[in-house]
């Protein structure tokens, strides 16, 4: 409970009580937080939040479009530009015609780009047990499929 400044007296929160009333409001505000700590995280690791994604999605799926990459992961085809360039000239991905498309490009993970990826990874676990440490196991599954439903 808070104290007003004004009486000393406790009253509830606001924003608790708004946010049970306004759910869009509240996740927003939670995707806000999450968002940030994942900055914070992907600066500490030197690998953003949308290199670190588009590295796990090409290793999962295999070459893609930037254009499929920008759709599947929701990122702005003008950010995703970046996100291959920066990744491209590190060498962890490369680019090449698509054979099925000469118009656009496929880009492909390199090995480099695995080990980048594997090392990225060994540090995920702790992040998100760090970020949702208020939510039981289970309340992180159930919200993992509530906002997979969402999505």
């Amino acid at each position: 409970m808070a104290t007003t400044r004004a009486t000393g007296r406790a009253r509830p929160a606001y924003f608790s009580r708004l946010a049970a009333e306004r759910l869009d409001i509240a996740l927003c505000r939670a995707s806000a937080a999450v968002a940030r700590a994942a900055d914070a995280h992907a600066a500490e690791e030197g690998l953003g939040v949308g290199q670190h994604l588009v590295l796990q999605m090409l290793d999962a799926v295999g070459p893609c479009s930037q254009q499929t990459l920008s759709e599947e992961l929701r990122i702005d085809r003008s950010v995703m530009v970046g996100v291959c360039d920066d990744l491209e000239q590190a060498g962890h991905v490369r680019r090449e015609r698509n054979p099925s498309d000469r118009r656009s490009y496929a880009v492909t993970i390199t090995d480099s780009g695995r080990r980048r990826l594997a090392a990225a990874q060994e540090s995920l676990p702790a992040f998100l047990d760090d970020t949702f440490r208020a939510l039981t196991a289970d309340e992180r599954r159930r919200l993992g499929a509530l906002l997979a439903k969402l999505l």
